[in-house]
């Protein structure tokens, strides 16, 4: 499982663990029933405070996306990923938000970033979901 911070966009590093958790859920790349790391090792992967992964998971599970198993640590809640097409759809749009306006303090145009974007997307070999 590989986390990626970034230090420089201003969003809390608990929300960036919980941003990533939730798209790693909603993609399928983590499944029900798979095993979280530890707070600690989480924590030691991402050189932070183990608080800050401790509240991470703890908004975590209060959203119903991990759970806690007695002696097993952490694991993804069973059901199936909770997060709907809507939820799928607001989490997208928040990125293109905050890339659009990145996008303009940068001084880009729209089409400069839609061609970028689609650059981006054949170097990627992008496979569309539905």
């Amino acid at each position: 499982m590989e986390f990626h911070l970034a230090s420089d966009d201003g969003t809390p590093i608990y929300r960036q663990i919980m941003s990533q958790v939730q798209h790693m859920i909603a993609s399928g790349r983590l499944r029900p029933g798979d095993q979280m790391p530890s707070v600690r090792a989480l924590a030691s992967q991402l050189l932070v405070n183990p608080n800050t992964v401790g509240r991470a998971y703890k908004d975590l599970e209060a959203m119903g996306l991990i759970e806690p198993r007695q002696g097993s640590g952490t694991i993804v809640a069973e059901g199936g990923s909770p997060l709907a097409r809507s939820e799928k759809r607001r989490i997208i749009i928040g990125r293109i938000d905050a890339l659009l306006v990145e996008a303009r303090q940068l001084g880009f145009s729209i089409e400069e970033v839609k061609s970028l974007m689609d650059k981006r997307d054949a170097a990627m070999g992008s496979k569309r979901t539905a």
